[in-house]
């Protein structure tokens, strides 16, 4: 999940943005949805050729149109910290599945609802009545 991480944290930061199409947007990071899609203000559009510039106060960019984005160093290094950090937190996940967690099913074409070591449960009938 580093890839949506990197971009929720480098809001208000610089950002280049270019597009399949060859346009790179460069501006300062407003916000960044969980598709992607992004915010820029103050930002210097640069044609397929480079030769045109443009000044926007502010522009949208679709997910699907991004090529790739150039994302400041310090940012990248304060992710790595932050991810790092949240994993030292809870243990790891790896840790967690190999616990064990779960009940346990009766595997492929077994009843639902019921597991290897507990009783079959049959509707209108209480446990321990038979």
């Amino acid at each position: 999940m580093l890839h949506l991480w990197l971009p929720k944290t480098a809001q208000n930061h610089p950002l280049l943005v270019e597009l399949k199409n060859g346009e790179a947007y460069n501006g300062h990071l407003v916000s960044c949805d969980n598709w992607m899609n992004i915010n820029l203000r103050e930002v210097i559009c640069k044609s397929r050729d480079r030769d045109n510039f443009w000044l926007m106060p502010e522009c949208y960019i679709h997910s699907s149109t991004i090529k790739y984005l150039r994302i400041p160093n310090e940012i990248i290094d304060t992710v790595k910290e932050e991810v790092a950090a949240k994993g030292r937190g809870r243990g790891g996940l790896q840790q967690k599945r190999q616990k064990g967690h779960g009940t346990g099913g009766a595997g492929r074409g077994g009843i639902p609802g019921t597991s290897r070591d507990q009783p079959e449960r049959r509707p209108g009938r209480e446990a321990g009545k038979q």
